[in-house]
């Protein structure tokens, strides 16, 4: 590596410069090289005392070292703003990271992308909702990027996989760490068939921060961001807002009124987001690429059995069915878990069921 592109990675991975303080550094000299060799005197007034010192004392340099190390490494790259392939989008946004971590398909980058973001508490139905609409969204040729998140990030990227436009996700933590320990096999599967980015050095821990800090990548790389399922305090929100600061197309799936998960939806499209109720009106709103794939539709497609049809699209207790059918409860269970193997039913807490659509 180049001592020009040493440097880029010091300056990158000093402690308390910052994507903000990278840029003042590169305008106020020139090159990275220049601005790695100043003296501390004359970062200072850039970059604070704290950052100033740090830079002056070679800090950097044990994650330099590792960072070109696991760049040694198969399917691992470490792209700058310099290299021709950093996404356009991306580098025009807010505070674009100086230096992404990347592992997989680094090609990836060059394809549209959509967010797809929600909850981490997500219903049953937003999860399948998530996997549903990405996997449609994958099969016209979007590359969908989302968090690595329990919940809805998660569906998302299950859902992309399934189709070579795959899916991007961006982490906040090392590229090296997986957060949430229970996305560890996704993570990997995503690391051979889709693209992992991380801004963070290697090693780094999921401090509060940097989630917010991840968000403004997803909101930056995408044409479009589509919130599925989300309360109030969703930290998916952030991503949506940072969407339309960027001018970027933001979309809301509307849900119950009685679904705390879904006032976060509500509110994004009292304040403008629009609202999707199917893959359609997403592609209507960002573009569509390629014919989908052709599905099968079976021929009672648009019928319900009874016991759906009873349900409606609220969670219901088991109780209430027997009432309305005028069954007894064992053959409403035995029903309801038939229902529930098949993806068309998901139990709740309480002795609750809820019915599940498809996208």
């Amino acid at each position: 590596m180049s001592a020009a592109s040493t440097s880029w990675l010091k300056l990158a991975l000093t402690p308390g410069i910052g994507p903000v303080g990278f840029l003042k550094l590169i305008d106020a000299f020139g090159s990275a090289e220049h601005a790695a060799a100043a003296r501390a005197a004359q970062t200072e007034k850039l970059i604070g005392r704290e950052a100033a010192e740090a830079l002056q004392q070679d800090l950097a340099a044990p994650m330099v070292d590792a960072a070109l190390t696991w760049a040694e490494g198969e399917g691992c790259h470490l792209l700058t703003l310099q290299d021709r392939d950093y996404p356009p989008q991306l580098a025009e946004a807010a505070s674009p990271p100086p230096l992404l971590f990347a592992r997989g398909r680094r090609e990836l980058l060059a394809r549209p992308m959509l967010a797809v973001v929600g909850s981490r508490a997500a219903t049953p139905q937003g999860k399948r909702n998530a996997e549903d609409f990405s996997a449609a969204l994958a099969a016209h040729g979007y590359t969908v990027v989302s968090g690595l998140a329990s919940g809805i990030d998660a569906a998302a990227h299950q859902g992309a996989l399934a189709h070579p436009a795959s899916t991007i996700a961006v982490i906040g933590t090392g590229i090296d760490r997986v957060y949430p320990a229970g996305n560890r096999a996704l993570a990997h599967r995503i690391a051979t068939e889709g693209l992992i980015l991380s801004e963070f050095p290697l090693g780094m821990g999921p401090l509060a921060g940097h989630f917010p800090r991840r968000n403004r990548i997803i909101a930056g790389l995408a044409r479009g961001c589509l919130v599925v399922e989300a309360g109030t305090a969703s930290g998916s929100l952030i991503s949506a807002r940072l969407a339309m600061e960027n001018n970027r197309d933001v979309m809301a799936l509307p849900g119950s009124i009685h679904n705390p998960q879904a006032r976060g939806c509500h509110q994004l499209i009292k304040d403008g987001a629009r609202l999707v109720e199917n893959v359609d009106d997403v592609l209507d709103e960002i573009g569509r690429l390629t014919a989908p794939l052709a599905a099968a539709t079976p021929a009672n497609a648009g019928e319900a059995p009874p016991l759906l049809a009873a349900m409606g699209w609220e969670p219901v207790l088991a109780e209430h069915l027997t009432d309305s059918l005028g069954l007894t409860a064992g053959e409403v269970y035995a029903m309801l878990l038939e229902l529930e193997l098949d993806g068309q039913v998901a139990s709740l807490a309480g002795g609750r069921f809820q019915r599940l659509a498809r996208t």
